[in-house]
């Protein structure tokens, strides 16, 4: 019982509340916590779990900051994770992992890992501009492109227009992606580009500079472009987490961090390998695979210096 309420958040108070009300009369918030610790062995077999259902097309990664207790005061962490596709189409969430900084060391280990796992055959990974990830992503999966995720660079897009132009910048920003193939995208980001400079070349330089990593979804098929050309699927996953992780606060120990979090990945890994397809199977069968990152050796430290 007490596992099964702390997996959806419900806090230790609440839980020994619970436990009086089946009699239970001396279950401490201590001793909530400590039962709670039966997750560790299924979380820990989730996390080190063998990543064989590749080829992994597409894959997007994120971090989450949580506020753990460290040394007598609160700090700030970060929850890397990453989601993807498997060679059946269906969403799977291959790794997490709590690093001090959401840098290039961090996220470095993080996709060492995940390939040392078997993550193999990706062809594109999603994420912000954050120089962490990006850096890691050259480094561990030669190969794969970058994609910039579309939603995060038109906020960042918007922050160089007053309010009265932002609805316009918007609506013409997502023009770019309604085109009906890559040549098109290609031609309408130039006009858009052209229309900022008129009114707002400092919009239009920031647009300009990222118009190959922000294009990078064109090289996929047509059909799947809305499910990689962004991060929204990464950030409802976080929202879900944050419901859960914002009951606890603060966490008490980083163990505590994985042991919630992971436990929740586990449960929404489990529910995609049980809904429907994501990425029909003919998608993967029509792009090329990129080189096998285990088979190539990268200079790490030069990765992440640039």
């Amino acid at each position: 019982m007490v596992a099964t309420s702390y997996l959806p958040g419900v806090s230790t108070r609440r839980v020994e509340k619970l436990a009086e009300s089946l009699g239970i009369k001396s279950l401490s918030k201590s001793q909530v916590s400590e039962l709670s610790k039966s997750l560790d062995g299924a979380v820990g077999q989730f996390r080190s779990r063998p990543l064989d259902a590749g080829p992994y097309r597409f894959i997007q990664a994120d971090a989450l900051t949580l506020r753990v207790r460290e040394g007598g005061r609160t700090v700030l962490v970060h929850g890397l994770i990453a989601t993807g596709v498997n060679a059946g189409g269906h969403r799977e969430i291959p790794g997490f992992d709590v690093t001090s900084a959401e840098d290039g060391a961090g996220w470095l280990a993080f996709f060492r890992g995940l390939v040392a796992r078997g993550l193999s055959g990706v062809a594109l990974v999603t994420s912000d501009a954050h120089a962490g990830p990006v850096a890691a992503i050259a480094a561990t999966l030669p190969g794969a492109s970058w994609q910039r995720c579309r939603n995060c660079h038109l906020r960042d897009l918007l922050t160089k227009a007053s309010k009265t132009s932002q609805p316009w910048v918007a609506t013409l920003a997502r023009t770019i992606s309604g085109q009906p193939g890559p040549a098109e995208v290609a031609a309408q980001f130039d006009r858009v580009v052209t229309a900022l400079q008129a009114r707002l070349p400092a919009a239009a330089a920031r647009l300009a500079a990222a118009r190959d990593d922000l294009l990078a979804f064109t090289a996929v098929p047509r059909e799947i472009w809305r499910q990689i050309w962004s991060s929204n699927p990464q950030e409802r996953l976080n929202r879900e987490l944050r419901r859960r992780t914002d009951v606890a606060g603060t966490f008490p120990a980083r163990d505590a961090i994985i042991r919630l979090v992971g436990a929740v990945l586990m449960e929404q890994n489990d529910e995609r390998t049980e809904a429907r397809r994501y990425i029909g199977l003919d998608v993967p069968a029509k792009m090329t695979a990129p080189a096998n990152p285990a088979a190539e050796e990268v200079n790490a430290t030069e990765a992440i210096s640039a």
